[in-house]
């Protein structure tokens, strides 16, 4: 990683903090008095309240704060990509009817755990369809990534946590291979077609096995891009991580010192 891409990784991480940290003070400063604020809302449940105005004050804070928060880092991470690639966020072309019933075949093999997932099932989506008459079919992508020298294309399901029940894990793997035979159909042959299911952060700890199998049941390990193996994967080096999260911690104050104004307005 060059002195100045770690510059700008740093801009930007310190940047998004800044901003978020504005942003949610300002919203919920702004709903105070409004019932129909988004913490007021939600400090309704007598039995949360049964344990006390902090307590109460602090469940319905943490709901707002895990979501909002989500959010900045889904931005911060296209924003950090779009210094080596080419940043997409929808797939539209054709799809055949093999396509569509291969990848159903697939999907209910896994679900019924007759077949582990692995890289090499859906190539035979890469054969061009030769049927003419073929459905358009469009997909809001997390990110199609397309590297600016090898034209490579890199589809990613992002999911913050990573926490998904076994029906999301199947429509995001169908969503996804979709995807991959549209595109196949519409690039060169021999183009460069790599699928991911993404986190930004290992909830079983960074470094330790993640053990999502409602994941797994549906991707294999080659399709994983797990919290530090992320935003390496986006930053192009294995630098970026700890880059991020080192401008992040730094730069952390500034959501904590917004947090610790709403709760002095919250709680008086």
């Amino acid at each position: 990683m060059t002195n100045n891409t770690q510059k700008t990784i740093r801009y930007l991480v310190r940047s998004a903090v800044k901003t978020y940290a504005v942003n949610f003070r300002q919203r919920h400063e702004s709903e105070i008095n409004n019932p129909n604020g988004t913490i007021n809302m939600k400090i309704h449940n007598v039995f949360i309240a049964a344990l006390g105005s902090e307590i109460q004050y602090y469940t319905a804070l943490v709901r707002s704060l895990d979501s909002s928060l989500g959010n900045m880092l889904e931005k911060l991470a296209i924003n950090i990509a779009m210094l080596s690639f080419e940043v997409k966020r929808s797939v539209k072309g054709p799809l055949s009817v093999y396509q569509t019933d291969k990848i159903a075949e697939l999907l209910e093999k896994y679900k019924r755990r007759e077949k582990k997932p692995s890289v090499g099932d859906y190539q035979s989506l890469r054969v061009k369809p030769k049927d003419k008459n073929l459905s358009t079919k469009r997909h809001e992508s997390d990110y199609c990534l397309i590297d600016k020298e090898s034209g490579a294309h890199y589809l990613i399901e992002l999911k913050i946590g990573g926490d998904l029940d076994n029906k999301k894990a199947r429509s995001e793997k169908e969503a996804i291979l979709e995807q991959f035979a549209i595109l196949s159909n519409t690039l060169p042959l021999g183009s460069i077609i790599k699928i991911f299911f993404a986190t930004a952060y290992n909830r079983f700890g960074e470094g330790k096995e993640w053990k999502q199998e409602r994941v797994r049941q549906f991707f294999a390990d080659d399709e994983l891009l797990i919290g530090k193996n992320f935003w390496n994967f986006i930053c192009c080096t294995d630098e970026g991580y700890n880059v991020i999260l080192d401008e992040y911690k730094k730069s952390s104050h500034f959501i904590k010192e917004a947090l610790d104004n709403l709760k002095r307005l919250y709680l008086k």
